[in-house]
């Protein structure tokens, strides 16, 4: 299990290093897929190891077990929605669908039992219930897409930056705000808020600047190659 926890941490650490990098750089260049294909592995590494931690070992797994099913479909979501491959198939839309749904259901149930128990369980029903409005929002508009046409251009980037970034927010917080395991200057306070807000603030800038300026602006290689 301490091997589990390392990898996890591991995972974290790579996961937002590169989320950052990927996010600095011009979109669709060459450091940014690469960066991209770096966050998707070690987010993925992240989230199914803290979730079997946090199974196993019973640490909050109201919330982890929920955040981190969450981040594992965001950052799969994220991926198919800009790369054209044999992966990215019908039933896997509908799979991830379905499972983006569950988890919303299931973090709003959690919620409702996390307040009915009162006490400092409560606090988690909050959490608990942006990350089933998030997963709720997320099955509905798959839902949107399956019954419609494929995303194209600005939608499609859109869709792919704000899961991405949602998903770094998510483990921000876990690398913030959880257990002190992270170097003391990551401790400081100011460090903490920021880096949990530089996702979130990343992602208005991008979707503004997709929304105002297109997506000639901002991508310069074909939708297709992009991570």
């Amino acid at each position: 299990m301490r091997l589990m926890l390392l990898v996890h941490i591991l995972g974290g650490a790579l996961g937002l290093g590169s989320g950052y990098v990927a996010l600095a750089v011009t979109k669709g260049a060459t450091l940014h897929r690469k960066a991209g294909i770096l966050f998707v592995c070690a987010m993925l590494v992240m989230s199914i190891s803290g979730m079997l931690i946090s199974a196993i070992q019973g640490v909050a797994p109201a919330i982890n077990v929920p955040s981190a099913l969450l981040t594992f479909y965001l950052v799969i979501t994220s991926l198919t929605t800009v790369r054209s491959t044999p992966f990215a198939s019908r039933r896997l839309d509908v799979a991830t669908m379905a499972m983006a749904l569950a988890i919303g259901v299931g973090c709003f149930a959690l919620a409702v039992i996390a307040i009915a128990n009162g006490g400092r369980e409560a606090g988690v029903a909050y959490p608990l219930f942006l990350f089933g409005g998030v997963a709720l929002m997320a099955s509905a508009a798959d839902r949107r897409i399956l019954r419609g046409e494929p995303l194209r251009g600005g939608p499609r980037l859109a869709r792919h930056l704000w899961r991405m970034c949602f998903a770094m927010f998510i483990a921000s917080i876990a690398f913030y705000l959880g257990p002190d395991r992270v170097p003391e200057p990551f401790r400081n306070p100011a460090v903490r808020a920021a880096g949990v807000l530089v996702p979130i603030a990343a992602m208005s800038y991008w979707l503004w600047r997709l929304r105002v300026r297109g997506t000639g602006r901002i991508v310069h290689v074909s939708v297709p190659d992009a991570v």
